[in-house]
């Protein structure tokens, strides 16, 4: 967890006060809202509020405080209540400001960037052949180390920012734990107010106003009919303010199971990014140690199998050569001076020399024999050409 975090916070949450009902015209009427218009058609019914959230001294409270409540008052009524529907209003605000400055999509945005960063390392076998092996291998692992340091860094960055939207969440978790305990409050306040008004109320009704109609009808003076007229309209001024408080507390109840629902939120995202930082980072750093030793182990198995098939290849071409090498040496060794063949080659080209030589002979010899005839008869013309040139 960062030490040095954001405490800029808001958490300007008062602590729940004690509730106190009160009852005049302490509040000044220029902060006071504007009265909400509401149908003229008031619900007559007054159900009874559950008061079981009360204590007895609270319930004494209610009850001594319906009988300070004064329905000829105008000003009185108009401010019946109001105080806590102003701090009701208030609370609204702040409520509203501290949804509106969260911004949970960035806790979001945060982890997506976690992910991407975790899936961009990814060691990647080498299928290139044994010589690419051993010419890249160290430059291989140094990648990965590089991968490694690089994803490594983007997520101690991503961490720090993590760590401080939990604290940010876990902040707002007690802020919001606050702001319950105020929005309890302002319940049980205007529950109080509301149940003190309809006593009231009922017992206006039920006694001042029946007797101030009972006899405007028995003395038919105009003035009589007008004070229990104007009684009457008070009480139903009056019941629209109960009306008004009412709505108030239902807005106060359901903004207390609003008010849960965002505070589990912002735990669960908590929860997710303590998860994240205790498990899942150093579950992927574990993982990345054991993805680099593989990759250690198959280059140095891939080496190994490489060796092993040069060995197994270079076993393979001696075994060959020395083979080739034996069987030539033995044919060798096995040899004559003079091969068979070529005696009797050699006796044969003798034998067709000698043959050659006997019938070069014999022609020569015919030749001879039909060259000197041919000699003869040329002595003998160029004789008789003599001859008849000496007769002449």
């Amino acid at each position: 967890m960062a030490e040095e975090m954001d405490n800029k916070q808001e958490t300007a949450v008062k602590e729940p006060e004690k509730t106190i009902l009160q009852f005049g015209t302490d509040l000044d009427t220029k902060d006071l809202p504007a009265m909400q218009t509401v149908d003229t058609t008031v619900v007559k019914e007054n159900k009874p509020l559950d008061d079981s959230m009360l204590s007895d001294d609270e319930k004494k409270q209610v009850a001594d405080f319906a009988e300070k409540i004064d329905l000829t008052n105008s000003q009185a009524i108009l401010q019946y209540g109001v105080g806590t529907q102003k701090k009701m209003s208030d609370f609204s605000e702040k409520a509203v400001d501290n949804v509106r400055t969260k911004d949970m999509g960035e806790v979001g945005g945060l982890i997506a960037n976690l992910t991407t960063e975790l899936r961009e390392f990814n060691v990647e076998p080498d299928d290139k052949g044994f010589l690419s092996f051993f010419k890249k291998q160290g430059n291989k692992i140094e990648a990965i180390k590089t991968r490694y340091n690089k994803v490594n860094t983007n997520v101690g960055t991503i961490m720090q920012a993590l760590e401080k939207q939990q604290v940010t969440l876990l902040k707002d978790v007690d802020v919001l734990d606050h702001m319950y305990d105020l929005n309890l409050n302002y319940f049980k306040e205007l529950t109080m107010y509301i149940l003190a008004g309809k006593k009231k109320l009922n017992e206006v009704r039920e006694g001042k106003l029946v007797e101030l109609q009972n006899k405007a009808s028995s003395s038919g003076l105009p003035e009589d009919a007008q004070a229990a007229k104007d009684l009457s309209s008070q009480c139903d001024r009056f019941e629209k303010k109960l009306y008004d408080l009412e709505l108030t507390r239902t807005i106060s109840m359901q903004t207390a199971p609003q008010i849960r629902m965002v505070q589990s939120s912002d735990t669960m995202m908590a929860e997710k990014i303590q998860s994240t930082i205790v498990n899942t980072i150093p579950l992927w750093k574990n993982q990345m140690v054991i993805a680099m030793g593989i990759e250690n182990t198959a280059q140095a198995e891939k080496a190994q199998r490489a060796v092993t098939d040069m060995t197994n290849e270079m076993l393979r071409k001696n075994a060959d050569m020395l083979h080739t090498a034996t069987v030539d040496a033995a044919k060798e060794s096995e040899r004559g001076i003079v091969d068979l063949d070529t005696l009797k080659h050699t006796n044969e080209t003798l034998i067709s020399s000698l043959d050659e030589v006997m019938q070069i002979q014999k022609d020569g010899k015919a030749k001879r024999a039909e060259a000197e005839v041919q000699l003869a008869q040329m002595e003998t013309q160029l004789k008789t050409k003599l001859l008849d040139m000496s007769k002449q």
